[in-house]
């Protein structure tokens, strides 16, 4: 791949992060300390970002550099439940007070499934 078509899937990506969290390119741009038309260049291809600079976007977007880099999204090839991926691509649509709402649920969910995983080994 030439570094010109990297460049511009590496934007596209960035963009669709932000707009998947229905971000401003103001908010992350703040994040990182640079100015809006710096991150414009990033998503448009135009700029690679330096690799601190990757590795804060990654932060934002809650993904990996491998996914920015080499678009893999290396823990969700893991899911195979179809109705779980189908749930879970809804919830990338809501916005981030609800998607929080959502996790919170998940954790409690997790964590009481453990709880009584230990309560029974104690049991036996």
């Amino acid at each position: 791949m030439k570094d010109e078509d990297m460049r511009k899937a590496l934007g596209d990506k960035l963009k669709a992060l932000r707009k998947q969290r229905r971000l401003t390119q103001k908010e992350p741009a703040g994040m990182l300390d640079i100015g809006i038309s710096q991150l414009n260049k990033y998503e448009s291809g135009m700029h690679t970002p330096p690799i601190e600079k990757l590795i804060q976007l990654s932060n934002i977007f809650d993904t990996t550099l491998d996914y920015l880099v080499k678009g893999r999204k290396a823990d969700m090839e893991e899911l195979h439940n179809s109705k779980f991926i189908k749930r879970f691509k809804e919830i990338e649509h809501f916005d981030v007070e609800e998607q929080d709402a959502v996790l919170k649920i998940l954790d409690a969910m997790i964590m009481k499934n453990k709880m009584a995983g230990v309560m029974s080994m104690d049991a036996t």
